[in-house]
């Protein structure tokens, strides 16, 4: 992982995980000047509530919930309604 590409995961996802803010702070001491201005720009982002701390969520789990909601959960609702012009 480099300080770039943590700064675009989470500049692209909104949020940085509280292991990925320990990297940052364990390898601070190494960082070239690049890396100091990224991982300055980084903290202002999270300062500014641009990027949260907390967890990514995977894109199947993501992929999954939208399936659920928009799929499965509306053919269930439907199968649980006795009258047969009654509304959800």
């Amino acid at each position: 992982m480099t300080v770039g590409e943590l700064f675009i995961e989470s500049l692209s996802s909104g949020v940085i995980t509280p292991h990925e803010l320990d990297w940052v702070v364990e390898q601070q001491p190494g960082f070239s000047r690049l890396e100091e201005a990224t991982a300055l720009r980084l903290g202002r982002l999270i300062d500014q509530g641009d990027i949260q701390l907390g967890c990514r969520l995977p894109a199947a789990k993501l992929h999954n919930d939208s399936v659920r909601e928009h799929w499965i959960e509306p053919l269930g609702r439907r199968r649980h309604n006795h009258s047969p012009g009654s509304q959800q």
